[in-house]
């Protein structure tokens, strides 16, 4: 067992009925008898090895199912169903961005993200799976225990059914977590998905692409690259955790956890008080104009397309390009479809300091094309830098020299992590918590203010408030305790 963790019965003794509790203690469980940590690392590397994908880059005319269409050359499936591509026109005066337009996948749905839990020895386990997308950098990834499309799980696609779905479909579940939440806004049209954690208290069929793991096994090895994907991020981001009162798990600075735990527990002071910062939220989205509209695909300025990609005329941004897949263990075992590729590795962060004892992040209200309510919490830095390197310096994005320039004592959290690999080909960020002390300057400006890490979490509770970027990172800082 690692020497930070603690052992199931030491856990037991200092649950309390809260789920907030209930989930801090799994959260500071390191190790599991159910499912060893030497086993899972033996389990996720045969999964790695054993189930592959096939995945090449193909022109559009070998798309299977898919088509431009004739009229306004939107790419769709056949079924109409899934998602299709079309064109976005945005007009805003936020940070002079001005006007610009751009491909966008619309996929009306809302998808399943969800995560069963149930105690073993009195501790929360989750049912985790190693999933294949193929737009992975790593193809296999630790994903929830249902990730699934309502075109997926309603059995579009003709394939097998989806595993386990049964237990969030069901009237009589248990729902612990529960709250609709945004998807990649620059990529996605107000695309949302259900993210859910149901506990049970039945036995599971055993199935060899799942296992049982604490929330603290997933942290363990949430900061390693490309493990743990965006949609077990995400719904762990859900999770309202208490503030722990055990002993560190980990190596990690004394100060910076005294002022984490602080931050969590919602006790203490914060810069700001709720009720202000969401009067905030709600100026920023009020004093500014966003208008949007769709656009024929095959009428997007700046944007062309050959036989094998839609591409930024500068480079920049990101492409749209189609692959043909094959897979034996998904539900379908071959298929073909587009996929959105960025055009180099993102940058998404959080700078952090503690203002009177108290950690806070610093959160910018970022807009983005396809948003659902204009603007969500960001990261401090959110960018792709190639889109900003012959912009002058006030255009580009606040911070970002910080974010790159950070040496290594002021990293708290600092990982390559992917985005949905079911629509984004090898499309990732380096994600970074960066302490910047107590010199850095607290003064906020109009689209930037420092928040407690409890405020955040009140939050994310709710829809429209933090984008998915920024609930991995709020994800990653639970794995600094």
């Amino acid at each position: 067992m690692p020497p930070h963790a603690l052992p199931l019965d030491a856990l037991t003794a200092a649950q309390s009925p809260g789920v907030g509790r209930r989930f801090t203690v799994s959260a500071s469980a390191t190790d599991s008898p159910v499912t060893p940590n030497a086993e899972f690392d033996a389990w996720f590397a045969r999964q790695r090895r054993t189930n592959r994908f096939d995945v090449t880059r193909i022109p559009f005319a070998d798309l299977v199912g898919w088509r431009f269409r004739e009229g306004d050359g939107n790419l769709v499936h056949e079924s109409g169903k899934f998602f299709s591509v079309t064109g976005l026109e945005v007009s805003t005066d936020w940070q002079e961005r001005g006007s610009w337009s751009q491909p966008i996948l619309d996929q009306p749905e809302i998808g399943i993200l969800g995560i069963v839990v149930k105690e073993f020895d009195g501790v929360l386990h989750c049912l985790m799976q190693a999933k294949m997308e193929p737009g992975n950098p790593e193809t296999v990834q630790l994903s929830p225990t249902v990730q699934a499309t309502r075109s997926n799980y309603t059995g579009v696609h003709g394939g097998r059914r989806t595993t386990y779905l049964e237990y969030f479909t069901s009237p009589d579940r248990t729902l612990l977590v529960d709250s609709l939440q945004s998807e990649q806004g620059a990529w996605f049209l107000r695309k949302r998905n259900r993210n859910m954690i149901v506990e049970i208290t039945d036995d599971v069929p055993p199935h060899d692409d799942f296992r049982w793991l604490t929330i603290g096994q997933i942290h363990r090895v949430l900061g390693r690259d490309n493990i743990v994907n965006m949609d077990t991020r995400s719904i762990l981001s859900c999770v309202p955790f208490e503030a722990p009162d055990g002993p560190a798990r980990r190596e990690t600075d004394p100060a910076f956890r005294e002022a984490l735990v602080r931050s969590l527990s919602g006790e203490h002071g914060a810069l700001h008080s709720t009720g202000r910062l969401l009067a905030w939220l709600t100026d920023l989205k009020a004093r500014h104009t966003f208008t949007r509209r769709t656009l024929p695909l095959a009428k997007l300025e700046g944007w062309s397309r050959t036989d094998e990609e839609i591409a930024h005329d500068e480079g920049k941004h990101f492409k749209v390009i189609a692959a043909d897949v094959r897979a034996d263990t998904r539900e379908v075992t071959r298929w073909t479809q587009p996929l959105i590729m960025p055009v180099e590795r993102g940058v998404a962060a959080f700078l952090a300091r503690p203002i009177d004892g108290v950690l806070h992040l610093l959160v910018h209200g970022k807009a983005e094309a396809g948003s659902l309510d204009m603007c969500e919490l960001a990261p401090t830095v959110q960018c792709l830098p190639v889109n900003f390197q012959d912009l002058p310096a006030h255009r580009r994005p606040r911070y970002l020299d910080v974010v790159r320039d950070a040496g290594r004592d002021a990293l708290r959290f600092d990982a390559v992590l992917s985005e949905e690999g079911g629509r984004f080909h090898h499309a990732d960020n380096r994600y970074r918590i960066i302490d910047v002390g107590e010199d850095f300057p607290v003064d906020d400006d109009r689209d930037y203010h420092w928040m407690t890490v409890h405020q955040l979490m009140t939050l994310v509770q709710h829809s429209r408030y933090l984008n998915v970027q920024a609930r991995s990172l709020l994800a990653s800082l639970h794995t600094t305790w």
